[in-house]
């Protein structure tokens, strides 16, 4: 009900407010002042435009989820700080660091999901995604020591879930399981 009052119908089409209220806020924007006039014009014109061009509806695949959000965001910065403790011992310590490929496989199909873990995993110091495969991510593993596939795989598979439990939909819930 809360949508259908920000989409009342004009002549028999649907018109979305907050679309229109944007146009009409860039509308002033350009025309660099802020009187009845302008903000009058805006609000015609980005009525008219959204209801002569209707855009068709979007679903990014993305829900926020405010509680493991914030789970999320407590591991992500507690990574943060112990990945780039990692990698600056190696930097300062002569010799090479250890760096290995990791192959990890991700159990979400969602394009939206499947980028955040890309992402998250590129902003750590020490890791990088370097391709990405069907189902799986190559990953290039700095500053850890010895044979470290099956600890990167768990942790990637512990970051895909809290970023699905933070930003997926039911269906990305359920390829978890």
């Amino acid at each position: 009900m809360r949508r259908e009052a920000l989409r009342p119908r004009l002549l028999g089409r649907r018109v979305p407010l907050p679309l229109a209220a944007w146009l009409t806020l860039v509308w002033t924007a350009l025309w660099g002042e802020v009187s009845v006039g302008t903000v009058l014009g805006g609000l015609v014109t980005g009525l008219v435009v959204t209801w002569l061009l209707p855009m068709p509806p979007i679903d990014r695949g993305i829900r926020l989820h405010p509680l493991p959000l914030v789970r999320f965001l407590a591991y992500f910065a507690f990574d943060l700080v112990i990945s780039t403790g990692r990698v600056v011992f190696y930097v300062l310590r002569p010799g090479d660091p250890p760096a290995q490929f990791v192959r990890v496989p991700l159990r979400t199909t969602s394009e939206p999901i499947t980028v955040l873990v890309m992402v998250a995993i590129s902003t750590v110091p020490g890791s990088l995604v370097v391709e990405r495969y069907p189902g799986e991510l190559l990953l290039h593993v700095l500053g850890r020591p010895g044979d470290v596939a099956e600890p990167v795989r768990r942790d990637v598979a512990g970051l895909e879930e809290r970023i699905v439990t933070a930003f997926g939909t039911s269906r990305d819930k359920e390829e978890l399981v």
